[in-house]
């Protein structure tokens, strides 16, 4: 039977009795080549300086935690979750990973991954977005519930659907850190066709959270921003602008009288020490 039939590799043959047999919940030592990568990963990219950082991290001291993965009827594995430790581990050159194998659904461990890396909170807000977005979409989770799952506050799950309703050139800006997520929130306040033209002067004037707030702020209400006081023109008494003027020429200071009626006061404005002996001089001799 074997000269007839095809015969699959030894490796495969021990991974697959190995899963088998395996207590449930303890790792086995699985060739990476026969994992697959998660289709449900939501993730967008990873940073390759980290990921050399962290193969150089696994060729010296090795897997310190097991990623998770799905065992196939082919003998093959679909990762669950861990594939920044998958990734490196071939970059290091390891031929196996340590792996918990789980019998779970596809939805299952569609579920698993998205909540993993929601919990681990190093997507960037987009990815974050889109993660909430499926777990909705398809698993039917309310806000609460996803907030429930991911130990993460309802407000900042609606928060981040919210952002799946920008432009797309503007999640691209948010997705590769052009943008904050407080400049995010700040520009969802904007009619949706006015978004895409103010986050690209915000990014081009390089604008804080707290500027792009006041800007949007000023956009939505122009007529709340605040206009040169108007200072109404001094109405004076010709006889007290002589008054006026006779005071300056004696003293060679600023003088204001303010009268009412008769009544009012006069105001000597001076700006230093010899300007007030000056003043005081001048009341001396008048007073003598």
């Amino acid at each position: 039977m074997e000269s007839l039939l095809p015969s699959r590799p030894k490796t495969v043959e021990i991974a697959a009795s190995a899963a088998q047999t395996a207590p449930a919940g303890k790792p086995l030592e699985i060739p990476v080549e026969q994992i697959d990568r998660n289709p449900f990963q939501t993730r967008m990219g990873f940073d390759e300086d980290k990921l050399d950082e962290l193969a150089a991290s696994i060729k010296a001291s090795g897997v310190v935690q097991p990623i998770v993965v799905q065992a196939r009827g082919d003998g093959r594995y679909t990762l669950i979750t861990g594939e920044r430790r998958w990734l490196a581990s071939q970059r290091a050159d390891k031929k196996t990973i340590p792996a918990i194998v789980r019998e779970v659904s596809d939805v299952q461990a569609m579920e698993m991954t998205i909540v993993e890396n929601l919990q681990r909170e190093d997507l960037n807000p987009i990815e974050q977005a889109h993660a909430f977005e499926r777990l909705s979409r398809e698993f039917k989770m309310t806000q609460e519930q996803m907030a429930e799952r991911t130990g993460k506050d309802r407000a900042s799950i609606a928060n981040f659907l919210r952002l799946l309703k920008l432009p797309v050139d503007v999640q691209m800006m948010l997705g590769n850190g052009q943008l904050s997520l407080g400049h995010a929130k700040a520009l969802l306040a904007l009619p949706a066709d006015q978004i895409s033209k103010i986050a690209w002067k915000v990014t081009s004037l390089h604008l804080s959270v707290r500027s792009t707030e006041k800007y949007v702020q000023n956009l939505l209400n122009p007529e709340m921003v605040a206009k040169p006081v108007q200072i109404p023109e001094r109405v004076v008494d010709p006889n007290v602008r002589e008054a006026e003027d006779r005071l300056r020429r004696s003293l060679g200071l600023k003088v204001t009288i303010e009268d009412k009626h008769g009544r009012g006061k006069v105001v000597i404005e001076y700006s230093g020490v010899d300007d007030f002996d000056a003043i005081l001089a001048a009341l001396g001799d008048r007073a003598s």
